[in-house]
């Protein structure tokens, strides 16, 4: 028997949830510092926020039977523009999350408020792609909504396809995901629909495929696994995606303050707007080089055969792309060495590893300064400030897809305040988020 919705209220502000809480962003459930976090992770500011949730939920659908669901955004450890070539990454889950509290109808309409975006429905007895539905949220959720019925069918032949009538739900859904930051936000509400659909039935692993295949095919992004894996895997996870059905994920031990360090996100600026052919141009000139092979991915290249080939792929594919596969099978390389770096606690030789990552990303990838760019080159500034404030300590790097956006860094506790003056005093005030690995992935918090 569910709980209503006005009783989970006041068990969130009264401590009932403290300890699944705890388990979701980690027991010491603090900033770590007086900065402005990607999110505030403390004990009685999570309480009041899924309390709030709660009440707002009341207020749209009334107070009646529902559940508390959760899925974080994401950040990139190492692996820039591995995944699509079937490389291996290191990404990790963020404390920054959305959260939604669901009620269950007997109906087959799924109404979804999300705060600042309002209300959108979407009628589930009709899960065929939309093309007016593109690039927005009801298409993920049509999309999703598939997905889960395709698995579901697929483990119970008996199973009719479609939803069955009583799948239909009401959902207040609010989020403290930063938009621009490259945590993934889009991955993150795919990974909350898919745990809200499944009531627990599918894998984390069969979650993060649908909601890929919902970006993709109903949203219109061609992404990538890597985002989807990591938002509900939790914690900081190792994938190989040389089998893109069936990726090995595997648990590293990623602790920056351990070792006296934060994770800093900065947002410099720039709109994504108009670079969607440059993102769409690092794939398709990597297939362009593994196709002169006869595959498909340059995971499927031999490096030594890429090597020797590169007078004639020189004419066949031009100069960036041969510097773009470069990246590749480099990073293919680093990503590995850093997830023994982690295993073997030793911090130093990954940092190391993160700032090659970083240079070869501007200097192979070129994934950092768009394409013409003169008077504005906001990722190669935030880097370059950001080198001469660590002095060769910690590590930066681009963020994602790059060319507009986000550096991450690495930064010493005891630079932290400088660091943060320093950048935001060039990019502006709320510009550095620090963020914290948080151990759990998609979750329905009710029932945990």
């Amino acid at each position: 028997m569910k709980d209503y919705a006005g009783k989970i209220r006041s068990d969130f502000l009264s401590g009932v949830y403290d300890s699944v809480l705890n388990d979701i962003y980690g027991a010491d459930m603090k900033c770590g510092s007086d900065m402005k976090c990607g999110s505030d992770v403390s004990i009685e500011t999570q309480r009041a926020r899924y309390a709030d949730a709660a009440a707002q939920y009341i207020r749209l659908f009334g107070d009646g039977p529902a559940e508390v669901f959760c899925a974080p955004g994401r950040t990139e450890i190492i692996g820039n523009h591995t995944d699509h070539q079937h490389g291996c990454a290191i990404a990790a889950s963020v404390s920054a999350d959305m959260i939604a509290v669901v009620g269950r109808t007997d109906t087959s309409d799924a109404a979804v408020f999300s705060e600042g975006h309002g209300m959108i429905r979407a009628d589930l007895n009709d899960l065929s792609a939309r093309s007016e539905e593109a690039g927005t949220s009801a298409a993920l959720v049509r999309g999703v909504a598939a997905g889960i019925c395709g698995q579901l069918a697929s483990m119970d032949e008996t199973r009719n396809k479609g939803l069955p009538a009583n799948m239909g739900f009401n959902a207040y859904i609010t989020s403290d995901v930063p938009s621009g930051l490259g945590m993934s936000s889009s991955a993150a509400l795919e990974v909350l629909l898919g745990c809200i659909f499944s009531e627990g039935l599918l894998s984390s692993r069969d979650i993060a495929m649908i909601g890929m295949r919902a970006e993709n095919d109903y949203f219109g992004k061609p992404s990538g696994l890597l985002d989807q894996m990591a938002c509900s895997e939790g914690g900081a996870v190792f994938m190989d995606f040389s089998d893109p059905e069936n990726p090995a994920v595997k648990k590293v031990a990623l602790d920056p303050a351990r070792f006296g360090y934060e994770i800093c996100l900065v947002d410099t600026g720039g709109s994504h707007a108009d670079l969607t052919d440059a993102y769409a141009a690092v794939p398709e000139e990597m297939r362009r080089i593994a196709s002169y092979f006869g595959r498909k991915v340059l995971r499927d290249v031999q490096e030594q055969d890429f090597l020797s080939a590169i007078p004639a792929l020189r004419k066949a594919a031009g100069d960036r792309a041969v510097l773009r596969a470069m990246h590749f099978f480099d990073e293919n390389r680093r990503v590995q060495e850093a997830a023994n770096a982690l295993e073997m606690s030793d911090f130093d030789r990954f940092l190391r590893l993160v700032r090659e990552s970083g240079a070869s990303s501007f200097q192979l990838l070129q994934n950092v300064c768009p394409e013409g760019a003169s008077a504005e080159q906001n990722i190669a500034l935030a880097l370059a400030l950001s080198g001469k404030i660590l002095q060769g300590r910690g590590a930066s790097r681009v963020h994602g897809g790059g060319f507009a956006g986000t550096i991450q860094a690495y930064v010493p506790r005891e630079l932290l305040e400088e660091y943060r003056q320093r950048m935001e005093n060039v990019f502006g005030k709320g510009t550095v988020h620090t963020v914290k690995i948080r151990p759990a992935g998609g979750a329905c918090v009710t029932r945990r």
